[in-house]
């Protein structure tokens, strides 16, 4: 997981992300007491350059830039569970070469504090540092901390590593074996709790809610940099004060070893706490109560069927207040006792806001004899579910907590086949949409130049001629930039499926991203489908197929695809390479619970090799997503080169979160350690379970809350 690489602009553009919106975000600050959990160096819980036994409230994401000469760590963390961090670091180690150059590392950390702090016990913690790839921060550790008062915290520990390398007690469990890590990118577990083994200690103390003065005594002897000359180590003591501008992002400066000025700045940002308060949108209607049946007897009685005039009418009613509302109306059934409709949301992150939206919409526009309320969400032309009301349960609650409503409702599966009742909105279909926007495109990891960047106008359309058949595509006009100047060449020594991307990126001028023929359907009840013929994505095109089961009220989901596909030529236009190759997996997904969801994918890469995906991630009920995913093949390490398997780490942020105004967009970043040619898969748009499970049960009770919204 190590090479001679430039510093991950990737990383550090989502850290300016994650800046800006911890920045806007201090008035909805974490709750802390005065002396507040700060992280170290590392990135993780700490003190200094030592870890502590504390940990950041459930969920929380973290950030943090630290550089000490030429040693420099950027780190990316996140509370998992309340007792679990993880992190992802990128960092320059400087003097590990013998020609002098520095090392470029990536590394994974886990913390996991096994006990809370009592009136009478210091929280404990266990963690390993870099346990993963090339171990130049490789150690593990115990520590206890414990809070005196509201402004003192101490800690101690035992580490091993380079925890253990200064003021060592010996070797209790074993000498450490030397690390053998090959291309790098695999558990060192024959180290963990191996070897020396030595104490470290020491107090922060808050004199007010800002600021916090540490000193620590360390036990890492940094044996490398100081052979190398990067560094002298001429104590033990490390000094530091912290000054927290809010609970969200803090400063620090720190005196290490006696002879060293480090400075770190670090951020933290609460998903469940946006930068911008929620309820921006515009107010919804009011549920609209029926008439007497003596003031409407003509309503009430169902005599208003007889009209053929009725239901067009009410539909074009309904179909402009959805449209206003940011919704579309796909279809309508109507009868003198119910009514469904089959609607699009296009504006709210929340199904449940938008379906509950649609209800009081037909509460103001049925007439009175209509008593069962069918609301169908669609995506992508597809019905994916039905959610059932009764007219008065939403005359009686409208004031009422949502929870009273949905034990109320029916959820199911909506019809998989088309209802012969169903009308389709009249001048809805064929439908075109078409957008100009910004873009931007760096080159990242090159140790030549470790940042290089295009911007540029993207020009995307779609053509709908029916519900769920599709025509899309997506051009690109380069501006300015310079990823056309790179001449870094891929060093991989297998086919080269991924790994000359910046073959691609070169070509910015008329470039077609995707272009592209989809069919999205519903063959069966609680089976989906799509065909996708085209230019699939930037460097693949052909055909795309996949079924998915997924009942509506499961938390299993099963899926298989299957791709016949031949690789595009660099400039992206309708030109092919002599590469193809048939690839494809059979997937499984399971909602596990307390927004966590795992996934399992097994099949054929696109470089031919075979094996399996396994990804977890934690989805918050405002659609914040973080996961992480790991890669294995039969692809050996040495074929696959430098990281040994595919792995990485993904965030997804809706932009509501960051504008406080409704969208079902968002900003999605993957932090691959590297881009290889091993366990590489297709990138087609419009994969289905990520289409149909936000209009299905799990997700409709995680953002029910939102229904009178």
């Amino acid at each position: 997981m190590s090479g001679k690489r430039g510093i991950s602009k990737k990383f550090s553009k989502t850290v300016a992300a994650v800046a800006v919106a911890a920045s806007a975000a201090a008035p909805a600050a974490l709750s802390e007491p005065m002396i507040g959990n700060a992280r170290g160096t590392y990135g993780l819980p700490g003190l200094i350059d030592m870890p502590s036994a504390e940990s950041r409230p459930d969920g929380t994401l973290g950030a943090s830039l630290f550089r000490m000469g030429g040693t420099q760590r950027n780190t990316f963390s996140f509370q998992i569970t309340p007792r679990i961090t993880g992190a992802f670091r990128y960092s320059r180690v400087p003097g590990l070469f013998s020609e002098g150059g520095a090392l470029y590392d990536r590394s994974f950390d886990i913390h996991y504090q096994f006990l809370d702090e009592t009136d009478w016990r210091p929280a404990f913690a266990v963690g390993l540092r870099d346990f993963i790839g090339t171990g130049v921060y490789s150690s593990e550790y115990i520590v206890a901390t414990k809070t005196i008062g509201d402004s003192l915290r101490a800690t101690a520990g035992l580490g091993f590593g380079r925890l253990g390398s200064n003021g060592s007690w010996g070797t209790p469990f074993a000498d450490r074996p030397a690390l053998d890590f090959g291309e790098g990118g695999k558990a060192n577990s024959n180290q963990w709790f191996r070897g020396d083994v030595a104490p470290f200690f020491g107090l922060a103390w808050a004199p007010n809610d800002k600021l916090t003065v540490k000193a620590e005594y360390s036990s890492d002897a940094y044996v490398s940099e100081v052979a190398a000359g990067e560094m002298d180590r001429n104590s033990s003591l490390n000094f530091g004060v912290d000054y927290r501008f809010n609970p969200n992002a803090s400063v620090a400066a720190y005196y290490l070893y006696g002879s060293e000025v480090g400075l770190q700045f670090t951020l933290n940002i609460d998903p469940r706490k946006p930068p911008f308060p929620s309820g921006t949108e515009k107010a919804p209607l009011p549920v609209r109560p029926r008439p007497a049946p003596s003031a409407d007897p003509e309503g009430w009685s169902g005599a208003w069927t007889a009209d053929s005039e009725v239901h067009p009418g009410i539909q074009r009613v309904v179909a402009d207040s959805l449209m206003k509302d940011g919704q579309i109306l796909e279809s309508m059934s109507l009868s003198a006792t119910r009514a469904e409709v089959r609607v699009r949301n296009e504006t709210y992150g929340a199904q449940p806001q938008a379906i509950g939206r649609t209800a009081r919409i037909l509460t103001r526009a049925l007439p009175p004899s209509v008593e069962t309320i069918v609301v169908t969400s669609v995506a992508r032309g597809m019905p994916v579910s039905s959610v059932t009301f009764k007219r008065r349960d939403l005359e009686q609650l409208e004031n009422e907590n949502s929870v009273t409503l949905l034990q109320r409702v029916a959820i199911s599966d909506a019809a998989a086949g088309p209802d012969e009742g169903l009308r389709v909105t009249e001048g809805l279909f064929p439908r075109f949409q078409w957008a100009i926007t910004p873009y931007g495109e760096a080159s990242l990891f090159d140790p030549d130049d470790p940042f290089r960047m295009d911007a540029g106008a993207s020009l995307s359309a779609t053509y709908e001629f029916s519900p769920g058949i599709v025509l899309s595509g997506t051009v690109r006009q380069k501006l300015l930039g310079n990823l056309d100047e790179s001449t870094r060449a891929s060093d991989s020594t297998v086919y080269h499926v991924r790994s000359d991307l910046v073959e691609y990126q070169k070509h910015g001028d008329v470039a077609i991203q995707n272009l592209t023929l989809a069919w999205f359907g519903r063959p069966a009840e609680n089976v989906y489908s799509r065909v996708t013929v085209g230019l699939l994505e930037r460097m693949y095109g052909g055909v795309s197929g996949e079924v998915l089961w997924k009942p509506v009220d499961s938390r299993l989901a099963l899926g298989v695809e299957l791709n016949y596909v031949k690789q595009r030529d660099f400039d992206q236009r309708f030109s092919f390479l002599d590469y193809e190759v048939m690839t494809g997996h059979a997937s499984a997904y399971y909602d596990i619970g307390k927004g966590f969801t795992g996934q399992l994918d097994v099949g054929r890469y696109l470089n031919k090799d075979w094996g399996g995906t396994i990804s977890i991630d934690r989805e918050f009920a405002n659609g914040w997503k973080v996961g992480a995913f790991a890669t294995f093949t039969d692809m050996s390490a040495d074929d696959f080169g430098e990281g040994s398997f595919d792995k990485g780490i993904r965030v997804s942020i809706p932009v509501a979160w960051t504008t406080g105004k409704p969208s079902v967009n968002k900003v999605n970043t993957t932090i691959r350690p590297l881009t290889r040619d091993g366990g590489a898969r297709l990138d087609v748009d419009g994969r289905l379970y990520e289409n149909i499970r936000n209009s299905h049960t799990g997700d409709l009770y995680d953002g029910w809350g939102r229904f009178w919204r």
